[in-house]
Formats: C-alpha cells, structure tokens, sequence
C-alpha cells in the first residue's frame, strides 16, 4: 500500500485566491478537471451529498458539499483525536477497524502496523481538513490516488473501508456523532474511493510506461541485469506491495549519477560524449544516460546555444520521478518557474520537448510505441502548463515585493509582526503552543519568513535547500502541519492590510505559500515513527517503532533521514532535544548483536561512520551515555573453560577513523577528565595496546635525553663542581656545564618559544586577573620547563667558571676560586634549585607504573591540605612571636618577631634545647602562658587536624587514583603518538589485524574490528547470552522476530487488555445485533445510509 502522507494540501488555500485570477482555460491538466466558473447553489450542494452517498467512478469532478456538513464532520474527527488520545492512537484504531471488519482485505496490510497507521492517520486528515474547499479536495484526493495505483480498488471495498470508519467513530463518539456528520464522512470517503477507482482506470498505464522508461533511460545494460538480479532478490526476500513507490525509488537512485553529468553551461556535448581514441583520432562515446543522450542530441538539432535547457535537466529528474504526486510536481514547476526567470533569452518549451522525445526514443528502442509517446506528451504538455501559468511574473513581483518590503518604517515592521501572530492565534489557538517563545524571538521568526520569501526569488535552488533542512529540523519539533495553512493566511492577511500593491501582495502570497509547501513535504517525509518516538523520549515507543525496520536496514532507521539533499541524525536529534531515554535505547539497540544463520547484524561501524565525533558529541552533551556506547562494545562469552572466559572487545572505530589514521576519540575522553570513563575495560584495552605497542618506546626515547641531562647536571653541580679540583677535574666540570647550558638550556629555550608561538597563533591566551597567559603554560610539564629554563639562565648569568676566565694566569684554567662567596653563594642556591626541578620534571617517569604514577598524583592531591596546614602555622608563628615580642621581659630568643618565629618553630619541631625552654619559663609567667598556649593549638589541634585532612582528602581520591593516573598517561598516549611516523602507524595497524574475524565460540566466526582476550572466569560473570539469535528467514529485507528478552511486564499487561476489550466487544455485539452486520458477503452494503 502506497503512502498515504502527503499534507501538504493544507497550504494551498491561500493560492486559491491567486489561482482564480489567473485564465481558466488552461491546458488538460493531470486528472482531466476543469475549474468551473460558478459555484453551485444549496440545492446542488445537498445534491452532492445524496449522489455521494454512493461510490461514482465514472466521472471525477470538484465536489460542492455543505459547508455546514462539512464543518460537522472535522469537528467529529478532532475530537475523535481527542477522545484516543492523540494522532498515534487514532490511527491504530482505525488499523484495527479496518483490519478486523474485513479479513479479505487482510491480505493488503503488508506493511507494519504503526507504518500503517500513520499512513491512514496523514491521509485521512488531508481529506477531511480539504473537505470545505472543492478544488482543494480534489487536488488532495488526486494526490493520494496516484499513489494507490497498485492497488485493486473496488466499490464493495470502498465500501468495507468506509462502514469501517463510520461504526468506529459511532462506537467512540456515541451522540457527538451526529448524523450529519456521518452522513458527510459517508460522502467524502465515498468521494475519496470513487477517485481512486477512476485514477487507476484512467491513469495508472501511462504514470508505469513514464516511470518504467525513464528507469530504462538512465541505465547501461550491463546494470540492467544487476538490477534483474537485485530486484528478484528483493522479491525473495521481502513483498510489500509498494511497486509504484519501488519503482520510483528505483528510478531515483539510478539516475543519480545522471543528475550530475558533465555539461557545458551554453548545452555542448559534455567531454563525456567527445573523447579521443588511441590512433589519435576523434572519437564519439555512445551516451547511455538520459543527461548524456540529452546533450548530443541538443547538439545534433541545433539548439548548442539553448543554455536554459540545462537549467530544465538539472531539474527534470525530479519532475519525472514524481510524476504521481500532483503537489510535488505542482512544487519543482513552480521552483523551475523562478529558475527559467532568472535566464536572459528566449525560452521555447516546445524544443525540449523534442530533445526530449528524441532522446527517449534512442534510449528505449525495444519498448517505445505509441503509448510511451502518449504517455510522455501528456507529461511534458501538464508540466508546460504549469510552468506557463506563471511564466514572465516572478521578475515584476520580485521587484514590487522588494519596493514593499524596504519601504517599510520600523514602526510598520512592528506592527506588521503584531498582525501576523495576533491574526494567526485568533485563527488557530492550537498555535500558541507552539509559539511559546518571548516576543523579540517570534518577531525574529516574522523577519526571517519576510527574508526567506526575498531570498526564494533571488535564490531558488539555494534556497530549497536551506527550506528542506529546515523542514526536517521541524520534524523533531513535532509541529502540526495543519498549522502552516492558517499561518501563511495570516501572514498574507497583515501584508494586505500593509499595502495597496496587488503585485506585492502576490508576489508575497506565492512566494510563501511555496515555502509552505516544501516545509510542509519535507516535514512529512523526515516524520518517521523514529522520529515520533523520540519526540515522546520514551524506550518502549523506540523499540516499537525500530522493530518494523528491516534487518538489513535497521541501523540506518536510527541514524540517518534523508529529504532530497537534506539529512537529518535521529541519534543525535535525540541527544540534543534532552530525549537522553530515546539515545540510550538507541544505542543500545545499535550494539546490539544479532544474528540469523547467515549473517551477524552489529551496528558498531554504521554508528561510527555516520558519526565519526560521536565520541566528542557525546562527552560534550550527554556524558551519561558513554557508559552504555562502551559497554555495547565488549562482549563476554557465557562459557568459561579452564577457569578463563573468552572477551571480544570492538574497539577498531576508538583507534583509527574512516581513513585509518589515529582517531581523536582518546584525546576526548582525557579531554572529558573523567576517571571513571578512563577505566571502562574498552578504553583501558586500547589505550594499554597503543601504550605498550606504540608510545612508550617513542615517550622513553623523548625522556632518555632529559635523564641524560640529569646525569651530566648531577656530575657538574654536585660530585666535580664543589671544589677546585685536578686540571682534569676542571676541564670536565667545564664541559658538563657547556653542555647543560648549550643541550638542556637552549633546547628548552627553543621549545618555549615554539610553545609560545604555536599559543599566539592559535589564539589560545588565557586570562588571570586580566594576565594573558599562554594555554601550553597550564600544564604543569610546560610550566615546570619554563621554571627551569629561567633558573638555568641565572646560573649561566652567574657562572663562577665565565667569571675567572679573565684570571686564568694566576689561578689556571677553569678554575672557580677567583669568584667571591657571596657571588658562589648565589649561584649555589640557583644551582639547588635547578637539581630539584630536573628531578621534579623526572617524576613523569612514574607513568611506566600505573600503581607509582597513582601514588604521585594523590600526594599531589593531599598537598594541598599540607599547604593550608603551613599557613595556619604561619599565622600562628606571627601571632605569638608578637605577642610575646611585646611583653615586659629580657629574654633574648624573643626579643625581635623575627628571632620570637624561629624560636617558636624550633619549639614545634622539637629542636629547641630543654635547658633553655626551663629557662624561658622560669623568667616570666605571661611568656610561659603564651608558649603554652602555642604549644597546645600547634601540637595538640592543628597537626592532628591535619592529619585527618589527609584522612579524608585520601579516602575521597582513593577510589579515582588508578583513573588520574591512567589520564596523566592518556594525555601522553596522544601527544606521543601524534608524532609517530606514518610507517610504523601502518605497521602497528596490520600488527592488530581488524580485518580478521573473531570467534564468538570454538568454530562460531563472528565480526571483525575487535580484540580478543581471555580473563578470569570470576572476573566478570556473564548468565545471559548477550549475541541475540533467530530463526525463521535469512532475508536482509526481513524485519527482526520479536525477542522475548524485549517483552516486559507492561508489555504482557497491555496484551492482556486488548485481547479482553476485543473479547468484550464481541459480546456485546453479539447481544446488540447492531455492530458488524452491515455486509452481505463481499459486496453487501448497509442500507443505513
């Protein structure tokens, strides 16, 4: 059954206006109606409803029913929407009516039932909000019936669908069904099935002549019998019914590659067709697509210098393939319209009629006759007609629309964006549910609509484009398209009130009621059951919806919507909208592994390619879903042997990107600083392989050089330096100190500079205090370099060795002794200073060790604890040297703050001598009070105060310890492999053998991408088989069966209360007598009506 989703009716009642201005005796269009000139009076009205209370099919013409009827019948279907709850319940309601009144129509239903549903439900609206407008209706009805031209429809089944539809709003509406009502629902559903009888009569030969030809025109033969193949592939493996909307999809995909063939933009034949053959010689390529044959033959006739012809075949693709939707023809004409507008030059339709039959007729030799020639005349003629119908005007309303809009004073925009939403609320409350936000927003809204209409005829293409992905933006925000029609209405309304000019307002009118259109389509092609789901954030909806998907496809439902050009991540609109229940399932659902006989079915590379930064998106947006990302790559075998359990972990996508080079996914989750995250068993497995098979070799030899440095420092400074030794001794300390200034000095000078060069140009300063501070001095590394950078600068400044150089004849060469002491006092503290920062920069060394790396970073934890003890001492210190300092007494050890603080601090380190505090206290009671007083507060409260600072600050980082450490040495995995060759990349790559399959069990071949490795079997015990198997059909196209595993308590709870409602209206309609006996056999009506 075709789909039964096009809405976009709703936005043609404003065209109408325009519409009735223009000729009325235009050319046959697609359904062979004509508009008449006067509408009917009450009494044919009444007479419509009387004539309609059977299916006709002999004829299709507009049909005048009773506004006042009409008006009944929406009101009836609106709170039947009401009274179920909602678009989602209705419409399985009406499934099931449907479904359970018929079971000779059972055999139609093929597709799932929520597909279904949605399908009855859009269609079905349509048709009832279009019921009011006669020209309108019959639009939408043509619509929806070429799309059921595959379908068999009959009267005595239109009749079955109709007494249906009826006894379940008289069983759920009760007596807010009136019988007007019905008999108005009676008439537009028997007005609607007649339609559809009368379209497949009349037209369903030449729309299958159009669609299988032009599915001919763009393709070799060599893809043709690929494509037998793949079509009866596609038959074994699943029958939807759906040929019409197969074949066009067909069409369309194929003839992809000839919607972009090379062209020359005055219509010469594309370097395609002209080649030159190995002689030397000119050579003519046979063209096999319809673009390629198109342009030879335009060529050939004479029509080189034609340009626009080119604009029409970028477009005609389109317009072929939906040839059996009236509105989106409707659509790509008008857009064709504004396109052909913009081209200086004369356009003859007529002679791209003719390229185009004569390059149809090379294409599809075997097949051509008379009905392919009737078929595509009657095509070209209805497109010709709609583009005529407008032709010439867009240039005037273009310029009057842009006169109107820049002649407009601030306080006129102000009170047209007033206009348009007070209007647009008055006439469709609903709206205001959506147009929650503050006023300054919705004006925005007001300019960008006045914009995007300008832009619509300066831009068309471009602007289709920006209109589709706005549409499918739209689709995850669950807007109504029932409220576009009113909308544009209104917006038209307040530009009329705004101005005088007809040709603006029309120019305005056309302009938006096209934009409507494409939003309106695009909204319900992106409006999957995915995307409803999701719009409800609940788990048990995303499953119902995914579950229908065909196994082969089932990935993609959850990751990619495509609109033309346009696509659209239901994974990652589910993230962004907060629908973080949704992405859970989601990706859940994606990690899945299942598995039929042939194949196995794993989303980890689909989810990956079509998100390569979902590791970023993730960290940065819903942190909480990584965990569940990473467990859905590990997998865990049920079975233990010899007390080890075998462990798949699919990690290929965290270590190489699409491209194969190192993926940036480490660096996000050390980025993320999260130590839990760090330690899932996935990321400590990949990042441990990158450690120990590619970084750490390269992170030594980085650091052997600065251990190196050490050494030579060490042997400068602290065993030959201390004295003037032999001339031996001298000469080496000399070239120990050369070498520190020159290797270690230099080298780290050159790479702060380079530090701070790379942070300029990159704009990464960051402000303290309004200090700008480059981002590489943030890491504790750099910093600690350029500390000791500045510190080995000073001692080259204060080289007792450059001093006596000038002394060389009285104390020898390189020697130290004419310095003096202050001077080598000097440049002995810098010197101490510069040997603890070279074994401080050395403690990254502790990397190599998880367990010492863990150590060093929580004494780096606690110092901070150790700090605040410091300077609650100092403040102690200073307080009682102080006081005491001014108190009447002659001790010595007191008598200034300074010698009172190191008398007191001696006395907290237990250094002062027991003689002279008995001495101390014996001299003066308020001193010896004092001192007590300090001693207590020290000794007693704030060192064991600091101890259990420590206490607690190790207990609270105990737990991260092991995950701090392993993003110290995640950090260092990506600065370091960043500068791995490409060579031993390539190596380590092919060492890890991703392309290799991985056991599941002892001879079961599962997927490839993935590690294996055994742990113990009481490491992590695994009751559940996580691989989810089925039997039944191997087809690709097949959904999944239903997983018990799925089915919960609600679930089985919601199943019983159907079966007993369904068993409770059976009784009562066998006690009534009044349900379900309206049919006699096939073609029995009831005689209500």
């Amino acid at each position: 059954m075709s789909d039964l989703s096009d809405d976009n009716g709703e936005t043609d009642e404003v065209e109408e206006e325009e519409e009735a201005t223009e000729d009325a005796g235009a050319e046959e269009e697609i359904g062979d109606d004509t508009i008449p000139n006067e509408l009917p009076g009450e009494e044919d009205t009444d007479q419509n409803i009387q004539k309609h209370l059977e299916v006709h099919d002999a004829t299709f013409e507009e049909a005048y029913f009773p506004p006042a009827v009409m008006q009944e019948v929406q009101d009836a279907w609106h709170i039947f929407i009401t009274q179920l709850n909602g678009r989602d319940a209705a419409g399985e309601a009406i499934y099931a009516a449907v479904f359970d009144a018929a079971p000779s129509l059972q055999s139609l239903f093929k597709t799932a039932r929520s597909v279904m549903a949605m399908r009855f439900m859009n269609g079905l609206t349509s048709i009832v909000s279009a019921a009011h407008n006669p020209q309108q209706l019959k639009t939408q009805v043509e619509s929806l019936g070429f799309q059921h031209l595959d379908l068999e429809v009959t009267v005595p089944r239109v009749g079955i669908f109709r007494e249906a539809i009826v006894e379940l709003f008289e069983m759920e509406l009760g007596v807010r069904f009136s019988s007007k009502a019905k008999l108005g629902l009676q008439a537009v559903l028997n007005y609607a099935g007649g339609a559809f009888i009368y379209i497949r009569r009349e037209y369903a030969s030449r729309i299958r002549i159009i669609q299988r030809s032009w599915k001919t025109a763009n393709k070799s033969s060599g893809e043709e019998d690929g494509d037998e193949d793949a079509k009866k592939s596609g038959e074994e493996e699943t029958k939807e019914g759906e040929e019409t909307q197969q074949t066009a999809e067909v069409a369309a995909a194929q003839a992809q590659d000839a919607q972009t063939a090379t062209k020359d933009i005055q219509g010469q034949p594309s370097s395609k067709t002209v080649g030159t053959s190995k002689d030397g010689k000119t050579a003519v390529k046979v063209p096999t697509t319809f673009n390629e044959m198109f342009l030879f033959n335009a060529a050939v006739m004479g029509f080189a210098e034609s340009g626009w012809m080119n604009l029409i075949l970028d477009q005609f693709h389109n317009i072929v393939t939906n040839v059996a939707n009236s509105y989106r023809l409707q659509e790509e004409c008008d857009v064709l319209t504004l396109v052909l507008d913009k081209h200086e030059g004369q356009v003859h339709l007529s002679e791209f009629k003719a390229v185009m039959l004569s390059s149809l007729r090379s294409l599809v030799p075997k097949e051509w006759d008379s009905e392919h020639e009737v078929a595509w005349n009657w095509l070209w003629e209805n497109v010709e007609r709609m583009i005529k119908s407008h032709m010439g005007k867009p240039h005037s309303q273009e310029k009057a629309l842009e006169r109107f809009i820049s002649g407009l004073s601030p306080d006129d925009v102000t009170q047209l964006r007033r206009h348009i939403y007070q209007k647009f609320f008055q006439v469709a409350p609903a709206g205001q549910d959506h147009f929650k936000q503050s006023t300054t927003r919705l004006y925005f809204i007001a300019d960008k609509i006045f914009e995007m209409t300008m832009e619509m005829f300066h831009s068309p293409r471009m602007m289709v484009e920006d209109i589709s992905a706005l549409g499918l933006r739209h689709v995850g925000y669950a807007i109504p398209t029932e409220l576009f029609a009113p909308f544009v209405s209104c917006a038209v309304e307040a530009v009329r009130m705004m101005t005088t000019d007809e040709t603006a307002e029309a120019a305005f009118r056309w302009s938006l009621t096209l934009i409507s259109k494409i939003l309106v389509r695009t909204i319900l092609e992106g409006s999957t059951i995915v995307m409803k789901a999701i719009n409800t954030n609940q788990a048990k909806a995303l499953k119902k919806a995914v579950a229908i998907a065909p196994r082969s496809k089932r990935a993609m439902e959850l990751l990619n919507i495509t609109v033309g050009t346009q696509s659209i991540s239901p994974f990652y609109w589910a993230i962004e909208s907060g629908s973080l229940e949704c992405a859970r399932a989601m990706i859940q659902d994606l990690l899945t592994i299942r598995a039929d006989r042939d194949s196995y079915y794993f989303g980890v590379d689909a989810l990956f390619t079509r998100h390569p930064e979902v590791v970023q998106r993730l960290c940065a947006i819903a942190p909480q879903l990584l965990w569940p990302l990473l467990d859905g790559l590990v997998w865990r075998s049920r079975q233990a042997f010899g007390g080890r359990r075998r462990v798949n972990y699919y990690v290929k996508n965290l270590v190489q990107d699409l491209n194969s080079n190192f993926n940036m996914a480490l660096e996000w989750l050390v980025e993320r600083h999260d130590p839990k995250i760090i330690c899932h068993p996935a990321v400590v497995i990949f990042a441990d392989l990158l450690w120990t098979r590619l970084a750490q070799y390269n992170f030594l030899l980085s650091r052997c050089y600065f251990l190196f440095s050490l050494c030579v420092f060490i042997a400068g400074q602290a065993i030959l330096g201390r004295t003037d030794g032999t001339f031996e001794e001298r000469v080496a300390t000399f070239c120990c100190r050369i070498f520190i200034y020159l290797g270690s000095m230099c080298r780290l000078l050159y790479s702060q500079i380079r530090l701070l060069y790379e942070d300029i140009k990159t704009g990464a300063i960051e402000r303290i205090y309004r200090i700008p501070i480059p981002m590489s001095l943030m890491n504790p590394q750099d910093l600690g370099n350029l500390i000791l950078l500045i510190v080995l600068m000073l001692m080259c400044v204060q080289e007792p060795i450059f001093h006596c150089l000038s002394h060389t004849e009285e104390f020898g060469l390189f020697s130290v002794k004419c310095a003096d002491r202050e001077h080598k006092d000097i440049y002995a503290v810098f010197s101490g200073v510069a040997m603890l920062l070279y074994w401080l920069l050395l403690i990254n060394f502790s990397i190599f060790s998880m367990q010492i790396s863990a150590f060093v970073l929580v004494c780096g934890r606690v110092l901070s604890e150790v700090f605040l003890f410091l300077l609650a001492a100092i403040f102690l210190l200073t307080s009682f040297a102080t006081a005491i300092a001014a108190m009447n007494h002659s001790l010595k050890d007191f008598s200034r703050i300074d010698k009172g603080m190191e008398t007191l601090l001696e006395m907290t380190l237990s250094m002062y001598p027991n003689e002279s505090l008995k001495a101390v206290l014996e001299q003066s009671v308020w001193v010896e009070i004092c001192i007590v007083m300090f001693t207590v507060l020290i000794s007693v409260v704030f060192l064991n105060l600091l101890v259990a600072q420590l206490n607690q600050a190790y207990n609270l980082v105990h737990e991260d310890m092991q995950g701090y450490a392993r993003l110290t040495r995640g950090s260092i995995i990506v600065s370091t492999v960043e500068a791995v060759s490409r060579k031993r990349w390539t190596a380590f790559l092919q060492s890890l053998n991703f392309d290799q399959k991985l056991e599941f069990n002892e001879g079961d071949i599962g997927l490839a991408g993935g590690i294996q490795v055994f742990e113990p079997a009481n490491a992590n015990p695994t009751t559940v088989e996580t691989v989810r198997r089925f039997g039944g059909s191997t087809a690709p196209g097949v959904p999944w069966p239903e997983d018990p595993l799925d089915i919960g308590d609600e679930d089985r709870l919601e199943k019983l209360e159907k079966i007993v409602v369904k068993a409770m209206k059976t009784i009562t309609d066998k006690k009534g007598g009044s349900l379900g006996t309206g049919y006699s056999g096939v073609s029995g009506f009831p005689s209500s009506a």
